[in-house]
């Protein structure tokens, strides 16, 4: 029994090791994410008054409005994704 205790009391160790690790790199991955939803949110609304803008928008000047408007969607959508894959 003696023989196992050690043997045990490393394997307890090795896996608080591996928890607090990986609760660290978990807590980060949270912070990151969160930072990136925030970007998000600020790029929806970005998105938003460029829609606004276009309804207002000469027909030369709305092709550029669309088209950035297209871009940021893209960016969004990509975020999205990424923030999803983490979940």
């Amino acid at each position: 029994m003696n023989d196992v205790k050690p043997s045990i009391d490393g394997l307890v160790t090795d896996l608080k090791l591996k928890r607090d690790e990986l609760r660290l790199k978990w807590g980060l991955a949270r912070l990151e994410a969160h930072e990136e939803w925030l970007q998000l949110e600020r790029k929806l609304a970005e998105l938003e008054a460029k829609v606004k803008e276009l309804a207002d928008a000469t027909a030369e000047a709305s092709k550029d409005v669309a088209a950035a408007a297209q871009l940021l969607g893209e960016e969004i959508r990509s975020g999205l994704k990424k923030i999803a894959s983490h979940l």
